[in-house]
């Protein structure tokens, strides 16, 4: 029986993994569940699943917990947050946490020898350099969470990494991939939280829409798997059933296919190297019979064009990028900027930025800062 700490569990993500936890009970023994503010659901969530420990980042609800709950030991704030990770002895801790602030938490699991499933991809997209090289050293593993990580990573499964010919991220397009530039600049917030496809959080649904999700996976791929990005092509796929492909230097290639929901990922991350059964009807290939591929318009969809940009030139550029576009989706979300500004924001924090090469965990956190320092007086300006 494996024991788990969820970071995030009154998350999409999070959730679900609590409901894979609920049909396996034999299977998984839940040891610590978490949340950032969402204290009414963290209560529920314990009350059914008696966590041995429960922690809220926000220490004002402490209190509340406390009297809401007994038989588990209550935590609150994020040191101890990051204590509970050793502290509880887990098996494995997946990170559901969304946004920047998760990095400090996947290096704690990391450099304890805890394994991690990665669902937090800013974790690995400001220090994918430090991560690998916690995980190698420390014996510890990380399990993408990611659809498509999760695909490539199946897909690799029994494979020699030299014969890869290149790696096919594939993408939905979001709700603007029949949009034109022009209509862009018009799009409300509510336009882009109606994704096409998928049932995910506000902050990923945007980035869904302006594809900096697939910018994110860009370089969450270059580290996982250790390919050039000169071998990662981006595809428009808009059914989502293929999740991503791998074509080796023989011409075979290798694609995982599933209904696009994230049970199957989150499972396998929680399982490996077993499989768990699952009453799922069988997949319906007649009823998905046609499937389309489209090139992406990096013009439209700027955001992936600055990812490939950040990836390359390496050090802590990758930082910004993840820090400047987690700042302009919260401006976005709150009716400050426009869709069209999230991409030009994050362009010109970029360009102010004087890079740091082989970037250690306090670079990480000073470039952060910087960034946010940056988006403040942009903002005054």
């Amino acid at each position: 029986m494996k024991k788990i700490g969820i970071l995030g569990s009154t998350g999409s993500i999070g959730s679900q993994c609590l409901e894979i936890i609920k049909e396996y009970p034999q299977q998984f023994n839940l040891v610590f569940i978490t949340a950032n503010t969402n204290s009414d659901k963290l209560i529920e969530q314990a009350k059914y699943f008696k966590p041995k420990y429960v922690c809220l980042a926000n220490k004002d609800e402490y209190p509340k917990i406390k009297n809401s709950l007994s038989d588990t030991i209550i935590l609150s704030g994020m040191e101890d947050m990051h204590n509970l990770c050793v502290d509880s002895k887990p098996d494995i801790i997946l990170n559901a946490i969304s946004g920047y602030k998760g990095l400090s938490l996947s290096a704690k699991i990391l450099e304890n020898g805890i394994d991690l499933a990665l669902s937090n991809k800013e974790s690995i997209v400001q220090a994918g350099d430090l991560l690998v090289n916690l995980s190698k050293k420390h014996g510890s593993n990380i399990f993408p969470v990611d659809s498509e990580h999760s695909a490539l990573w199946q897909c690799l499964i029994g494979e020699n990494n030299n014969n890869i010919k290149r790696i096919i991220l594939t993408g939905s397009g979001g709700p603007f991939r029949t949009f034109s530039i022009e209509k862009l600049q018009y799009v409300t917030k509510e336009d882009a939280l109606k994704h096409p496809n998928w049932e995910m959080g506000k902050k990923i649904t945007i980035d869904s829409a302006t594809m900096m999700n697939k910018g994110f996976e860009l370089i969450e791929a270059f580290w996982l798997f250790n390919i050039s990005y000169d071998k990662i092509d981006i595809i428009i796929h808009q059914e989502s059933i293929i999740h991503s492909m791998i074509e080796y230097i023989d011409g075979s290639i290798k694609a995982q296919l599933s209904e696009p929901n994230m049970r199957m990922p989150i499972q396998f991350a929680l399982t490996y190297p077993e499989r768990l059964k699952t009453e799922s009807d069988y997949f319906d290939f007649i009823k998905n019979n046609t499937l389309h591929f489209e090139k992406v318009d990096y013009n439209k969809f700027p955001c992936i064009k600055l990812a490939y940009e950040a990836g390359r030139k390496k050090g802590t550029y990758s930082t910004v990028l993840n820090v400047a576009n987690d700042l302009s989706v919260e401006l976005f979300l709150k009716d400050k900027i426009k869709f069209i500004d999230i991409a030009l924001m994050i362009e010109n924090c970029l360009s102010r930025h004087d890079s740091i090469n082989n970037p250690n965990l306090d670079d990480i956190y000073n470039t952060i800062y910087w960034t946010e320092q940056n988006f403040k007086k942009e903002l005054v300006n």
